[in-house]
């Protein structure tokens, strides 16, 4: 499997996948108003201007070319997506080749790889676009043959008539079967045939991974390339003042000291942007530059400040996001009742790639390439802020070294193209480890005030959590700071709100200027310790095992899961001096279950 990295037009798609007309070309367009889905060929898209999300094209040597529109940040959809593809169409991984989408939300749709969505989304549309294709040569080779279509079979990119053995290379069938008209209508393969779904294939990305070939975004260079560094306020929402550059101006390889903004959830944070040419240079200058910073007109918080205040804040009435019955009255009434308070801390997303993006702004265009979760949301916001037409401005996906929510942000190619619009050169912005972990944006800390209570039957009787942390949605200018956050049950198993008869989860919403946003999970990594800890907490209360008490509450998928955990951890064979620890979470439609065993020297 190979990957190319190029600017995609429905135009140049075919030609630097080394196409010609002859190519069956297909993909998924959508009508006007966005809900209709069909299967298309490329003369269908250009002859009708129909916008396509998904390409798959076959040459006359058999060779399959598949756009990816999500990005690859370790997770697998480099490998994924043509998965779903080559298993309909009935080829193997070696025969593909992968290219990046470019960023581009009017053709491809949403591209922000997040939220466990790619294998969700595209599941059945990536299906039908191969088993479409595959329907396609079955039927051309059976025209020229004189059979009928369901006397053959496609396999290992060959149709094979079934009565002869004869045999014909999808390569030699596309220039027939780009004339044809898709199916409107195509059957999917049964599941238990499947050969490359479901199996565990060795990764097509690892060769060139361990080879050092794939390009991550520190590995991307344009001729005449500069880089920059950024000096940012020491405390959040600080403004340059004034600057002092003399020394930084001496260190061999500094060509340019200039303010810079950093757009930071549509507020502009300022900086002072060290460009050299190469990041060593620019390190060393950023070290001996001098700014002065104002920020007395802003919040001079601390962490201690700011976990007193979520403390106060959980004391109080909450705005109700998800309740059922009277958890306060249920708890005033009972005899059997547990209270506990957790702290979850604010944490820096750290990458194993730091931040960094390439920017090229010339007169009348913009090229951005580098590690993004979200080409489709910078194309979006580059467009806005330099009055540029989207076809104007290229965003280009490379190989994620991690991404984890914060690489879907806009803020590091928005500094990458200010500098580069500033200076009329290419440059690669770099955010050092230091930058990464002390400017954020973080996962929001968090502060949880739980109650329960436990029936004489030892099930859960009420379920109350009041919950005080930054809401990620909040800190645009103009947000409604009196909403509740939807994400304070992200986390908790959905099977819990159809046998807990009175449940309560309140927002207490902390107002700060630390920037927050997704960190993974988003808020179930936080969420999941607190109400995980606290059913522990109330199985003691029950004098239940853990995983016996959460058995009695959840349906037959956790039940499932509960199961495997069992079995696989040896949970009714503990020995002596040996402690287990049990916690299940739900997130994106996932169910995961960890078991821990600690054990200590008799």
């Amino acid at each position: 499997m190979e990957t190319t990295e190029r600017n995609l037009s429905r135009r140049n798609f075919i030609k630097i996948s080394g196409l010609t007309g002859t190519a069956l070309t297909l993909g998924i367009g959508f009508s006007a108003i966005g809900k209709d889905m069909a299967i298309v060929t490329a003369t269908t898209a250009e002859a009708t201007s129909i916008e396509v999300n998904a390409w798959i094209s076959i040459d006359t040597q058999g060779k399959v070319t598949i756009v990816n529109h999500r990005s690859e940040m370790g997770q697998g959809s480099f490998q994924s997506v043509p998965q779903m593809i080559a298993e309909e169409l009935e080829v193997s991984l070696d025969q593909v080749n992968i290219v990046f989408a470019p960023g581009n939300g009017r053709r491809y749709g949403s591209q922000v790889t997040g939220g466990s969505s790619t294998i969700r989304g595209s599941y059945q549309k990536l299906l039908r676009l191969g088993a479409s294709a595959r329907h396609m040569l079955i039927e051309t080779a059976a025209k020229r043959w004189g059979v009928a279509a369901g006397d053959c079979y496609a396999e290992n990119g060959e149709v094979i008539h079934k009565a002869s053995g004869k045999k014909l290379n999808y390569g030699d069938l596309v220039t027939e079967a780009a004339q044809l008209a898709p199916p409107k209508e195509v059957a999917l393969k049964n599941p238990q045939d499947y050969k490359i779904i479901r199996k565990p294939l060795p990764r097509q990305d690892t060769p060139v991974k361990v080879n050092g070939k794939a390009i991550f975004g520190l590995d991307f260079k344009l001729p005449g390339m500069l880089y920059a560094v950024v000096e940012r306020s020491p405390r959040f929402q600080g403004k340059v003042l004034k600057f002092d550059d003399a020394e930084t101006r001496k260190v061999p390889g500094v060509k340019f000291v200039l303010k810079v903004n950093r757009d930071e959830f549509d507020n502009l944070r300022e900086g002072v942007a060290v460009v050299a040419t190469n990041t060593w240079a620019a390190i060393q200058g950023r070290k001996v530059l001098k700014v002065d910073w104002d920020d007395s007109a802003f919040p001079h918080h601390n962490s201690e400040e700011l976990y007193a205040k979520m403390r106060e804040l959980v004391k109080g009435d909450p705005i109700s996001f998800r309740t059922m019955g009277n958890t306060a009255k249920t708890f005033a009434k009972a005899e059997r009742k547990v209270e506990a308070t957790y702290e979850t801390p604010y944490e820096s997303h750290s990458c194993m790639e730091p931040l960094n993006c390439v920017a090229n702004v010339t007169d009348d265009k913009c090229e951005i390439w580098g590690p993004i979760q979200g080409p489709d949301w910078i194309q979006q916001n580059i467009c806005g802020h330099l009055k540029l037409p989207p076809e104007k401005v290229f965003v280009n996906m490379t190989f994620l070294g991690g991404g984890f929510g914060r690489k879907a942000f806009t803020d590091y190619p928005y500094e990458a193209v200010m500098i580069s619009k500033e200076i009329k050169a290419p440059v690669q912005v770099v955010w050092t480890r230091e930058d990464d972990m002390t400017i954020g944006p973080f996962r929001p800390g968090m502060v949880y005030q739980c109650k329960g209570v436990v029936t004489e039957g030892g099930r859960i009787g009420s379920f109350e959590t009041k919950i005080s942390g930054q809401n990620m949605d909040l800190q645009n200018p103009g947000a409604d700071k009196s909403a509740y956050n939807g994400s304070d049950t992200e986390g908790f198993l959905e099977g819990y709100f159809n046998s807990i008869p009175h449940y309560s989860f309140g927002d207490m919403p902390l107002d700060s200027p630390v920037p927050v946003m997704w960190w993974r999970s988003v808020y179930a990594s936080t969420n999941a310790f607190a109400f995980e800890s606290f059913l522990d907490e109330l199985a003691v209360k029950a004098e239940k095992d853990p995983l016996d008490f959460r058995r009695q509450h959840l349906g037959e998928r956790y039940q499932l899961l509960i199961d495997k955990l069992e079995a696989v951890s040896n949970w009714k064979a503990r020995k002596k001096n040996e402690g287990y620890g049990v916690a299940i979470t739900e997130c994106f439609s996932s169910i995961v279950g960890e078991v821990v065993k600690v054990s200590r020297d008799a």
